[in-house]
């Protein structure tokens, strides 16, 4: 099933709007990493404000609603998915950008339900489905959506 643009960006819009809770997290997060040079910028393909060189962490990115902080300086990187750096899988490697979309997305349908969910599910892990499915969209432009969380059709 596709859906008109009219309508996917009348979603996108209602999915902000939603998660936007979140959103005033990461931009909280991003404008005091500003004060340690942090820049912004727009991503119209991500649907997210993307802090590049943000000072804390440990490396790669973080997202939180329409906000992605990311320590390096671009995130059109490749890295390992989660199942490759545990051991689980031997994939080949994902753009981080990809990954990190992925989660808007989550957080686009859950809103601030997503980080106690994402939480319950694990954390940060290859076992976390969210994790897991934001690792597949990377790999193959779909399936952002963790699979356990799919409603069957009849």
């Amino acid at each position: 099933m596709s859906l008109s643009p009219l309508l996917l960006r009348v979603l996108q819009v209602l999915g902000a709007l939603w998660t936007s809770p979140n959103t005033l997290i990461g931009l909280a997060a991003g404008t005091a990493g500003m004060l340690a040079g942090a820049r912004p910028s727009w991503n119209a393909r991500d649907c997210a404000i993307v802090f590049r060189e943000f000072p804390w962490g440990p490396g790669g990115a973080i997202t939180l609603g329409n906000v992605i902080l990311h320590t390096g300086p671009v995130l059109d990187v490749p890295c390992r998915t989660y199942a490759h750096q545990a051991g689980h899988a031997s994939e080949p490697v994902i753009g981080l950008h990809d990954h990190e979309r992925a989660h808007v997305y989550q957080y686009l349908v859950l809103g601030p339900l997503y980080l106690p969910v994402y939480l319950l599910c694990g954390g940060v892990s290859a076992r976390n489905p969210f994790e897991r499915a934001a690792d597949v969209y990377a790999l193959h432009g779909r399936g952002w959506w963790p699979r356990y969380f799919r409603v069957k059709s009849m």
